[in-house]
């Protein structure tokens, strides 16, 4: 591996980590105990650690992480991604030791919406980040490597179908109430997952229409240390010339140029749009998940 490519290396692995740890604290102390299966390789694994006595859902997790990475190996060959391995032996290892250091004979508390709420948003903030830098905790997500690569299909569909009727079934295997809520928050963790990704991958754009374009251009690339581009135009009433900026940052560096702009030339024109996807040099790159 190339040297100038470690510092990327180390961050990868470090913000992999800590999104499936994350992911790993919010299903032992909020799915588990309270029996959610939401869908997924967890929801499978409660189901079944309810029906078999004596390997608890830990347990299965672990074990089916592994059939499904087996799976994996036989189907999907060299493409079997080594952040997956990685985040796949990690949570189900990360899980393993939580129950063995902190064991969970109940819920923590007996509100249930409460403990709902945090067996959606935790593991969903994990999740996010582990999908923000190409990663999986494995499970039913190498079961849709698999179809990808061997069923032209809605991939996206079909799991979420496989989510729901993981979720519905807890109705059968458990119980009633447990079934609605485990539905419940299986339609939350998919928002919260897709609002923590926006959240994760959210960026800035800007146009700037100024009087002092050399200025403001300055500042955004020799202080900033941002690219921007420049184009001429003209205003549809005065017919004056005009120059404009565009250009894409962080929330943190949009405000920083707004203000500046803001400070030299208070009769400029600047709109500031969120993205969450911006492709290209200093953002993400066309194989970059989102």
């Amino acid at each position: 591996m190339k040297k100038e490519n470690n510092p990327k290396l180390i961050k990868e692995v470090i913000m992999l980590t800590a999104g499936t740890l994350i992911t790993a604290l919010g299903v032992y102390f909020f799915k588990i105990p309270n029996n959610f299966s939401t869908g997924g390789m967890s929801g499978i694994s409660i189901i079944l650690g309810n029906l078999v006595k004596g390997i608890s859902p830990a347990n299965f997790i672990f074990i089916l992480n592994v059939v499904f990475m087996i799976l994996g190996f036989a189907f999907v060959g060299k493409d079997f991604g080594w952040k997956t391995i990685y985040c796949s032996l990690l949570f189900s290892g990360a899980v393993q030791v939580l129950e063995w250091a902190v064991p969970m004979s109940a819920p923590f508390t007996d509100q249930k919406m409460l403990e709902l709420a945090f067996a959606g948003i935790i593991p969903a903030i994990g999740t996010a980040i582990t999908f923000k830098y190409g990663g999986s905790t494995g499970g039913t997500d190498i079961i849709a490597m698999i179809l990808r690569r061997h069923i032209k299909s809605d991939i996206s569909i079909s799991m979420m179908i496989a989510d729901a009727v993981i979720a519905a079934s807890t109705i059968f295997f458990i119980n009633v109430e447990t079934g609605l809520y485990s539905i419940l928050g299986m339609l939350l963790k998919s928002f919260m997952v897709q609002a923590a990704i926006g959240v994760i991958n959210r960026r800035k754009t800007l146009l700037i229409i100024t009087t002092k374009p050399d200025e403001v251009q300055k500042y955004i690339t020799k202080t900033l240390h941002r690219g921007a581009t420049v184009w001429n135009a003209s205003g549809a009433f005065t017919h004056e010339d005009k120059t404009v900026l565009f250009v894409a940052m962080t929330p943190y560096q949009a405000a920083e140029v707004r203000d500046y702009t803001k400070k030299i030339d208070d009769m400029a024109f600047v709109t500031v749009l969120n993205s969450n996807e911006i492709y290209g040099k200093g953002f993400m790159s066309f194989t970059d998940n989102v």
